[in-house]
């Protein structure tokens, strides 16, 4: 019995049906924490794509690059849960509307 592996096509059809539906999430969602989600989402349809060719290619060097993307994107989400989380204290809301800190 062959191993079967899945073609190219598939990853990058799976990535941009994330990646829209981070792109959505993103501009129809008001609230913060959501928002931030759906960024993560987006950089991980990115990741799987980097992934996806990287193999496909049989080469390490996205993969690696990936892995890098991963610490920074660990590292945007603390720093986001950390502005989201100032923004409750100050604001007692997690809405984007409803923060105009920018505003005198």
């Amino acid at each position: 019995m062959l191993p079967t592996t899945i073609p190219l096509d598939y990853y990058l059809i799976l990535s941009a049906v994330l990646f829209v539906i981070g792109t959505v999430g993103v501009v129809t969602r008001r609230n913060a924490i959501i928002i931030f989600m759906s960024l993560e989402l987006m950089l991980n349809a990115v990741n799987l794509t980097m992934v996806a060719f990287s193999s496909f290619l049989g080469d390490v060097a996205g993969q690696m690059f990936v892995f890098f993307i991963m610490a920074v994107a660990a590292a945007e989400a603390a720093v986001g849960l950390a502005i989201v989380l100032a923004l409750y204290r100050g604001k007692q809301t997690v809405y984007v509307d409803e923060v105009n800190i920018m505003k005198w």
